[in-house]
């Protein structure tokens, strides 16, 4: 009996136990990754050095001057970052990652796109890039935005034979509200938005991805002080109109809208600041017969936007 016990351990196949090492084999390993992300190959070795440069490399700043990049962290962030065309240089994968449908979904979208490198990196890394965040394994880095000059607004407008439509926030601290406002430009034939340099929200992945894809085509511009803009656009022929909850005159009864026009728009909580409300030729309030007390900034541009649109047309 001993003999017949050795002879059928010897056999090969399942054994008790084995917790279907045999069954996960033939599952396979999923599509082959890209080019980009296999080691060793040269596709590889250039991604990476191109990243690398991409990350030390000071980047040069314009008449309006660049923000700083910016890292999108987790799964969920970076594809929907990548769904919404927000501008990357680099998606950085962390190496032996666990292949779910987001990090297929996230290395699909970069190879549809082009020009975003791929570089694998071992967890460590992505660690300290992110300062412990949870990054799940996929951080998508985000170039500086590039913002145009406030001059440049107008001047563009009026080169293409148009009155200048141009909205400026003063004191609006939420990306998202930016980038509604950004949205709702573009929507009504805005030439763009500016915002302060300092305690002002800019334009970061999530104020991109709330303005839908309109920041590709709606210039921001960022001022290093709010009240010489404006005064600014005065000299240059455009009436400035701040928006405040005790404005004298009803938005719709406003001619100025159809013509060169800066519409001022203030934080949610304080309104206008001093010098800024000082600054505006009129000062307009929404009527709003529902009894609210106050709009949020992306909503109350809209309302404006569409009035001053309404007129030009």
């Amino acid at each position: 009996m001993a003999a017949n016990n050795r002879r059928m351990s010897g056999k090969k196949g399942a054994q008790v136990g084995s917790g279907g090492q045999r069954r996960r084999g033939l599952e396979g390993k999923g599509p082959t990754p890209p080019a980009e992300m296999r080691k060793g190959h040269k596709k590889n070795r250039v991604a990476n050095a191109k990243a690398k440069q991409a990350v030390r490399r000071p980047a040069p700043r314009g008449r309006g001057g660049k923000g700083t990049s910016e890292m999108v962290v987790g799964r969920n962030p970076v594809v929907e970052a990548l769904r919404e065309g927000v501008p990357a240089t680099t998606l950085y994968v962390q190496q032996f990652i666990d292949n779910d449908e987001r990090v297929r979904e996230a290395l699909q979208l970069v190879a549809d796109r082009g020009g975003i490198h791929l570089m694998e990196a071992p967890r460590p890394e992505l660690d300290r890039m992110t300062n412990g965040l949870n990054h799940q394994g996929l951080v998508l880095q985000v170039p500086p935005y590039e913002y145009a000059h406030p001059e440049d607004l107008a001047a563009a407008a009026y080169d293409e034979g148009e009155d200048p439509l141009i909205v400026a926030l003063d004191g609006v601290t939420d990306p998202r509200n930016l980038g509604a406002v950004v949205r709702s430009a573009s929507a009504f034939g805005g030439h763009g938005v500016v915002v302060p340099e300092r305690r002002a929200a800019g334009m970061t992945a999530g104020a991109w991805k709330t303005s839908a894809g309109a920041a590709a085509r709606t210039p921001v511009a960022r001022a290093a002080n709010l009240t010489r803009a404006l005064e600014a656009y005065k000299k240059a022929g455009l009436v400035v109109v701040g928006l405040a909850a005790d404005g004298e005159t009803e938005v719709g009864e406003l001619e100025a809208l159809g013509g060169p026009v800066v519409i001022v728009v203030g934080s949610e909580g304080k309104g206008l600041s001093r010098l800024v409300g000082e600054t505006c030729d009129f000062r307009v309030r929404i009527p709003m017969p529902g009894g609210a007390e106050s709009l949020n900034a992306g909503v109350a541009a809209g309302v404006v936007l569409y009035e001053a649109a309404r007129r030009r047309a």
